[in-house]
């Protein structure tokens, strides 16, 4: 296949509550003549995007439950691959990044995996920019500053919310992050498609000049160390550390070298974003498997099965939760270790709630604890969305909400499908029961 042979993508990122579905809705309305698969992904504990997107069908994939950059990457892969199958069906891929996302990573992909490479081409990074609340998190949220960084053209969305010499000071501030790309203001997404769409414009010179390190590998572990053999299982001691579980891979190697380790480091990373199993404290993982081990507050320990020469790779570094390997009470230390740059790190603080309910909402009580709640702690809550039925209502009510705004409409009929209420929050320091107990009050 040669270049010019190759399907483009477009990566569409930006903050939480920047507008990026707006802009995919009219991506997929317009009429451009682009036959487009959508891959996106949505950073919460239930997916609700993929009803607020119109006309979802088979080539509309979501991923669920992280971030892009982050523990789905593999599933990126995967599905480019699925998708790449039915080659026939589409011209364009449209990715959508959930709003925490560095996009840096998932440009990467296209030039690190050399299937992806010679059968998929980058055509741009576009960036959706909330001209009202920018200034809110450019100065804590690393990510709008990457989302910026990496853009190959930036929407400066919602202008019709703020005053033009605001508009003004804005575009100065992103100048200053990214003085190459191509500026549009834009109200409710409306844009040129052709402006956004196959405009050719990634620059692998403009990713190596905002990270020299673009092209060097990274991984979803922080450290690996490779063990020598011995009579009885190596066993892996833990303190309490930053997180209360942590991921482990154990691999057979060959021998315990650094060359050994450079040969299941291919491997290491598919087997450890593949569905880590839960183990308990005092549990036995064997090598091929990635566990998920409960620290919590009281520390905990875990036996590989194996006595031949093992490479272990962790989540977090050894120093973060004061990690001591042994084989039975003889302490050990790896004959090689090598740490790794994590693919992308979030603000621990800012999480995500998903609430969902059988039946049927009160409309009142609804709007009441809805105004009441975002009035009170809108500025914490960067984005709110769901779909939602209401008592005596056919239609959906789509619910969408950015810090103190929020708007909803009503959508397609239920007809014969089950009635319920999917709601979504993404903030800092969400309290879960609060909105659990808010939530289930408006239950007709």
């Amino acid at each position: 296949m040669t270049t010019d042979d190759r399907v483009p993508v477009t990566v569409l990122t930006g903050f939480l509550g920047s507008g990026k579905t707006t802009l995919l809705n009219r991506i997929l309305t317009e009429e451009h003549g682009k036959r487009i698969a959508v891959i996106e992904n949505e950073f919460g504990e239930i997916g609700v995007d993929n009803d607020l997107v119109v006309n979802a069908d088979e080539e509309i994939f979501e991923m669920n439950n992280g971030c892009i950059c982050c523990t789905v990457r593999g599933d990126l892969i995967r599905i480019l691959s699925t998708l790449m199958r039915r080659r026939e069906r589409f011209d364009h891929i449209l990715i959508e990044t959930t709003g925490l996302a560095d996009p840096g990573p998932v440009a990467q992909t296209f030039f690190m995996d050399d299937e992806l490479a010679e059968r998929l081409r980058l055509d741009g990074i576009v960036t959706v920019v909330d001209a009202k609340h920018v200034w809110q998190h450019v100065d804590d949220a690393p990510e709008v500053a990457e989302q910026v960084a990496f853009a190959d053209v930036i929407l400066v969305n919602k202008t019709d919310l703020v005053d033009p010499p605001d508009v003004d000071r804005l575009e100065g501030m992103l100048g200053t992050m990214n003085a190459v790309a191509t500026v549009h203001r834009t109200t409710h997404g409306e844009v040129d498609i052709d402006a956004i769409l196959a405009i050719g414009g990634f620059s692998l010179e403009h990713a190596l000049e905002v990270d020299p390190a673009f092209l060097q590998p990274t991984y979803p572990f922080e450290w690996a160390g490779v063990f020598g053999a011995g009579d009885e299982d190596l066993v892996i001691d833990l303190d309490t550390g930053p997180d209360e579980a942590i991921d482990l891979l154990a691999l057979s190697v060959s021998d315990a070298s650094p060359a050994a380790l450079d040969e299941v480091l291919g491997v290491a990373t598919p087997v450890f974003t593949d569905g880590p199993t839960a183990i308990a404290s005092g549990g036995v993982m064997v090598p091929g498997h990635t566990a998920r081990l409960d620290v919590g507050d009281q520390g905990a320990s875990i036996a590989v099965h194996s006595s031949g020469p093992v490479a272990i790779f962790t989540q977090h570094g050894p120093d973060e939760f004061r990690m001591r390997f042994r084989r039975g009470i003889a302490p050990t230390e790896p004959a090689a270790a090598r740490e790794f740059a994590p693919d992308h790190e979030h603000d621990e603080s800012v999480t995500s709630v998903g609430l969902t309910a059988p039946g049927d909402l009160d409309e009142d009580r609804l709007k009441e604890w809805l105004g009441t709640l975002l009035q009170e702690k809108g500025v914490d809550i960067f984005r709110s969305k769901g779909v939602l039925s209401i008592a005596g209502e056919p239609r959906r009510y789509v619910f969408q909400g950015v810090h103190m705004l929020m708007d909803g409409t009503y959508g397609a009929p239920w007809d014969g499908d089950e009635r319920r209420s999917t709601l979504v929050f993404i903030g800092r320091d969400l309290d879960r029961e609060a909105l659990e107990r808010g939530f289930a009050a408006c239950r007709a």
